[in-house]
């Protein structure tokens, strides 16, 4: 058994290759834990606040992955020994102590940021509620305000075929993202091309999954692929009907019915809910006239963007903290340089 105290490294051996690795803060000092967690001592040269960025690093993590030993994947090991053979580069402590108050303060922003996108995300969701349940609108069947078409069913027999097209699945489809980095193909004859193809505006939804927080995640599609691109059954389409709907209120509507429960709420089935055509046409809307919905979707659309300014501020600072501490522990930033400048 080991004693953690605080300042020592600890790291997990099994499962090394994923980086558990760290610092004891003060809160841990004195806690057992067994021989499957070594901890390491610090020399005089290395300050702990350093080393506790350090264990943070994608460079370090990478050196224990290449180390791991066994042959199963979740099984691989790392022997203290072989985390001791990682050589990297260690700045003067005079160094090391402006290097972290540089990072120490990056993260503070970037926690600040996060509180604050965290607290507009739920001023977004309060406004969407609000205006999706407002009772001076008429109340409608979902199929009235919004034209609801499930896709294509997948068959072996469309694995190959004359008119290969791009189609999406409920696993490119996000809460208002789109993941398209594995799209398949499937063969569409050009009826089906244009039953089931996508126009700009339509959105997506997740019609069924073994997790009920996945139900009903919806996201736009804006032509982010080339035309023809089609969606298979795991997937509803809502679009928006002249005259009646617009693209971004259908949007809106959406993502308050999967925020608030309403898909899950009307899926079916046990082990997998599915929200079906049926159930989804027979769902309720509140239904503005389309002026009110360009007015409502301009609203939320204004602060979706604020949200979204303040998670890529964030985002941008966790790259700068990153490459600053990576290119001081690959080389590319001289640690003489950094003595200068940090």
């Amino acid at each position: 058994m080991n004693v953690l105290r605080v300042g020592q490294v600890v790291m997990r051996k099994l499962t090394a290759w994923e980086g558990p690795i760290t610092v004891v803060p003060a809160e841990f000092d004195g806690f057992v834990v067994s021989n499957e967690f070594p901890t390491f001592s610090l020399g005089p040269e290395l300050m702990p606040d350093w080393m506790r960025h350090v264990c943070r690093s994608p460079r370090l993590w990478a050196e224990m992955k290449n180390r791991v030993s066994g042959t199963v994947q979740r099984r691989k090991r790392l022997n203290p020994e072989q985390l001791l053979q990682i050589q990297l580069p260690i700045p003067p402590r005079e160094v090391q102590a402006r290097i972290v108050d540089v990072l120490d303060a990056v993260d503070d922003q970037v926690t600040a940021l996060d509180v604050e996108a965290d607290a507009l995300r739920d001023v977004l969701r309060r406004l969407r509620a609000d205006s999706m349940t407002d009772s001076s609108a008429d109340e409608v069947r979902a199929d009235k305000a919004f034209s609801i078409t499930m896709g294509r069913q997948r068959s072996p027999q469309r694995a190959t075929g004359p008119h290969m097209t791009f189609y999406l699945r409920s696993a490119n489809v996000g809460y208002g993202t789109l993941d398209l980095s594995d799209v398949l193909e499937m063969d569409f004859n050009p009826s089906e091309r244009e039953t089931f193809g996508l126009r700009y505006g339509d959105v997506l939804v997740s019609e069924g999954s073994a997790s009920e927080t996945a139900v009903g995640m919806p996201a736009m599609w804006r032509d982010e692929l080339p035309a023809p691109v089609c969606f298979q059954n795991t997937l509803l389409r809502y679009r928006a009907i002249q005259g009646v709907s617009i693209p971004a209120f259908v949007k809106h509507w959406c993502l308050w019915a999967y925020e608030s429960g309403q898909f899950r709420d009307v899926a079916g089935g046990t082990n997998i809910k599915h929200i079906g055509s049926r159930r989804a046409v027979q769902m309720l809307v509140r239904l503005p006239n389309v002026a009110d919905q360009e007015r409502i979707a301009t609203e939320l659309d204004s602060m979706s963007e604020v949200v979204a300014a303040t998670r890529a501020e964030s985002a941008r600072l966790r790259e700068v903290r990153a490459g600053l501490l990576s290119g001081l522990l690959d080389g590319s930033i001289d640690i003489e340089s950094a003595k200068l400048g940090v």
